[in-house]
């Protein structure tokens, strides 16, 4: 099967719930050896217990170079190596655009985008080293392709994440490392709780789930996106089916945006 991931050594980043849980479930599940990583070392050994198997967990703040790379060495060290790798880990923020400070841009684009960079080039110094290639998969956004007034320095963070893929696989493919992203839409998440109340507290919107519901609302296929729609989008990009893919972001929205 093409997407049968046995022997596939892979670290999500943000692993501990919401996205970053679920494509962590779905590539064990298909074969994968996981190393859960997140802010909340806690968490992330909750849900590698929960995982099971050869799963393992570490804590990673995605912001600091020393961190990352000790992820990656643990990974590294406990699987003989590291084949694929999901920068999944991010933040939002809600705030009209005339509000958004030096501290708020800063605070959003040190996880969203220089997370994601730092975690990029450790992964393909790793996968470099062991000269083998590897698939890296970056989460950015429906957000990273088109922007979103209360969310702006959000989306200015996730377009980050769409031009750090593209640049990457240009730079990489040679190595026969393969770089992409996927692009959730309003997907049933703890972040969206905090989106969602990011609008009622700027006054944007008046009820729980307001704002949830609207931007659902633009979804063709008729709902809002649960975590695990990306699992299968995860496991397809760390295997053999996108063995000749690269610098792609895939959008997976139910439809909100047509690219």
């Amino acid at each position: 099967m093409i997407n049968d991931l046995d022997g596939v050594r892979a670290v999500v980043t943000g692993g501990a719930r919401g996205i970053g849980a679920e494509m962590a479930k779905g590539l064990a599940a298909a074969g994968a050896r996981v190393l859960v990583a997140d802010l909340n070392e806690e968490a992330a050994r909750a849900m590698a217990a929960a995982i099971g198997g050869e799963t393992i967990a570490c804590r990673v703040d995605v912001r600091e170079r020393s961190s990352v790379r000790a992820m990656i060495e643990t990974a590294a060290a406990r699987f003989g190596g590291v084949d694929a790798v999901f920068n999944n880990a991010g933040i939002a923020q809600v705030r009209p655009f005339l509000d958004i400070t030096e501290e708020d841009w800063r605070t959003v684009m040190d996880v969203n985008g220089l997370g994601v960079l730092i975690g990029m080039q450790e992964a393909i110094r790793q996968m470099k080293r062991q000269g083998t290639g590897g698939s890296i998969v970056n989460t950015a956004s429906i957000a990273g392709k088109q922007g979103y007034e209360p969310l702006a320095h959000y989306s200015a963070s996730k377009f980050a994440v769409v031009a750090l893929t593209q640049a990457a696989a240009r730079a990489f493919g040679k190595d026969a490392i393969r770089v992409n992203a996927i692009c959730p839409g309003v997907v049933a998440t703890d972040m969206w709780k905090l989106i969602d109340q990011g609008f009622r507290d700027n006054g944007l919107s008046s009820s729980e789930n307001e704002a949830f519901d609207g931007f659902a609302a633009g979804a063709v296929l008729g709902r809002a996106s649960r975590p695990d729609d990306m699992a299968g989008v995860a496991c397809f990009l760390a295997g053999k089916g996108s063995a000749f893919m690269t610098g792609q972001t895939l959008l997976v929205d139910g439809g909100m945006v047509f690219d």
